[in-house]
């Protein structure tokens, strides 16, 4: 049976969630006609179409309307149960709606059994599947269930393996195969083991390349392949200058897409433009056709955080936990509402903050991991009120406002501390402020000595680590392998921090980019 497709395709295709989960929601994508191969019952009618491209702008009640009128229509059409899971996908992800994550869970499998009942002469069935089962992954990763939805990333890759050996000229399968090729890629060394004896193949450069493969031979898909590219060096790699300017030309050109202006935020935030990314935060679309998305106001207070505005930044917090039903970034939340009232020299106003945080939310992100032991450590006095320059800094230089940053340094040195976690992370403050000022030469001293202190105290090992990191870019872009590679193996060398995971996983990154 042959598909029926329109061709007037309607314009823009882009999701984004948060650090890795914003990575993945790029993985799923609208699968057109492929000639020559017999495709079965899927139908791509132009309602289902402009379904998926509803979605990926968080317009969901009219996606969903859309795919309940063509489900009167023809019900068993698998393109459906696609869109179905895919939609369930982008609203567990921002809500954190835990009895809906349950209804998503048992809905699965009757999904995947419809689209199992497509031909095997098509090469959209393996892909479904594939792909559905990743949305169950993803979904699970996000609210915790990390060995299941480990098990749903093995079974979906063993799909996309076994659709590109059955159907080569296939070009869809890469850019879900590229982009697992990719993170695979990137486990740390330590744990590559279990991926071979799991079957699990990775490699950075051919994942990039399948990717680019994509942008090169499908027209259709050339946006959305580059766009997983770009997100793979955001979040995984480096992003390049010209990589960069893209990411500031996507919003511009979709005002109305909410997901991209949420991508290009982070990512600029992420590069410490917080003052640039305020303004894709502040246009980005709003109105009752779009789900509720709360999280961009969590972004706000922390652009006011980095900016020393902390009344508004309170605010902002309080209206993000107000409206937020979800679990992560509860602890983080309350910790910054703490530092908006301790950094003011209002102590006593921050106390119930920082109880709260103890109190509420979960652990599963780095984030509110940080949260949770400097809680307990305020709690049990090892937090000194001479750290609050450092807790200034920190946000400041984060949000890139440099020249604050400096300011605030320079009234201080490593005598001024007590501890050596303290002086670890004054050295590191000081490399990043320099680093990111264009002295880097300057900068490499504090990050030595910022990794000296960690090797002494292991408390203070999260910044040796990115110490080695920072010290393994630079030395890379110097072009001098040999130090880079030395850098890079000792950021992966120290425990027990709460950095451990992502500061691994891009130390991993940049020895396969170098050939080890």
């Amino acid at each position: 049976m042959r598909i029926t497709m329109s061709r007037r395709y309607p314009e823009g295709k882009y999701a984004a969630y948060r650090l890795l989960l914003c990575l993945l929601l790029f993985t799923f994508f609208l699968l057109p006609a492929f000639a020559g191969e017999e495709q079965g019952d899927v139908v791509f009618s132009p309602k289902l179409q402009k379904a998926y491209f509803e979605i990926q702008k968080l317009r969901l009640p009219a996606a969903r309307e859309l795919i309940d009128d063509e489900r009167a229509a023809n019900v068993q059409n698998p393109f459906i149960a696609y869109l179905d899971s895919y939609a369930d996908l982008h609203y567990l992800l921002i809500a954190e709606d835990r009895p809906r994550y349950k209804v998503f869970i048992q809905q699965q499998d009757k999904r995947l059994d419809q689209v199992g009942k497509l031909s095997e002469k098509s090469p959209y069935k393996r892909l479904f599947q594939a792909d559905i089962r990743l949305h169950s992954a993803f979904a699970k990763l996000k609210f915790g269930n990390e060995v299941s939805g480990s098990w749903e990333i093995i079974r979906a890759y063993r799909l996309l393996e076994d659709n590109r050996k059955k159907f080569p000229a296939f070009t869809p399968t890469f850019k879900s195969l590229g982009l697992l090729h990719v993170l695979i890629g990137s486990i740390p060394e330590n744990y590559t083991w279990i991926a071979k004896i799991l079957g699990l193949k990775g490699n950075i450069a051919q994942g990039i390349s399948e990717l680019r493969q994509v942008v090169k031979e499908e027209p259709f898909f050339k946006q959305e392949a580059e766009l997983i590219d770009l997100l793979l060096h955001a979040y995984t790699l480096q992003l390049s200058p010209e990589q960069q300017a893209r990411i500031r030309q996507w919003p511009r050109e979709q005002p109305d897409n909410l997901l991209l202006h949420f991508f290009a935020t982070t990512v600029l935030m992420k590069e410490n433009r917080s003052e640039e990314a305020s303004f894709f935060l502040a246009s980005a679309p709003v109105g009752k056709e779009y789900m509720p998305f709360p999280f961009l106001n969590y972004l706000r207070g922390e652009i006011a955080l980095q900016s020393g505005e902390y009344e508004e930044a309170l605010a902002f917090y309080a209206r993000f936990l107000k409206q937020y039903a979800g679990f992560n970034y509860i602890k983080d939340s309350y910790f910054k509402m703490f530092l908006c009232r301790w950094l003011a020299d209002r102590d006593q106003e921050a106390i119930g903050y920082i109880q709260k945080v103890g109190q509420t939310g979960s652990t599963i992100v780095e984030a509110d991991q940080f949260a949770e032991r400097i809680a307990k450590e305020l709690n049990e006095g090892k937090i000194s009120p001479r750290q609050k320059v450092l807790y200034k800094a920190r946000y400041a230089t984060d949000g890139g406002f440099f020249k604050k940053a400096s300011e605030l340094m320079k009234t201080v040195s490593e005598k001024s501390f007590g501890t050596t976690y303290e002086k670890a992370e004054f050295n590191y403050r000081m490399a990043r402020i320099l680093q990111k000022s264009g002295r880097t030469n300057e900068s490499m001293p504090f990050y030595d000595r910022s990794i000296t202190l960690g090797l002494a105290d292991a408390g203070a090992g999260g910044f040796a680590a990115s110490s080695a990191l920072q010290m393994g870019y630079i030395y890379q872009k110097k072009a001098d392998n040999q130090k880079a590679v030395m850098y890079f193996t000792k950021a992966m060398s120290f425990k027990k921090h709460e950095y451990k995971n992502s500061i691994d996983n891009k130390a991993r990154a940049a020895l396969t980019e170098l050939g080890r």
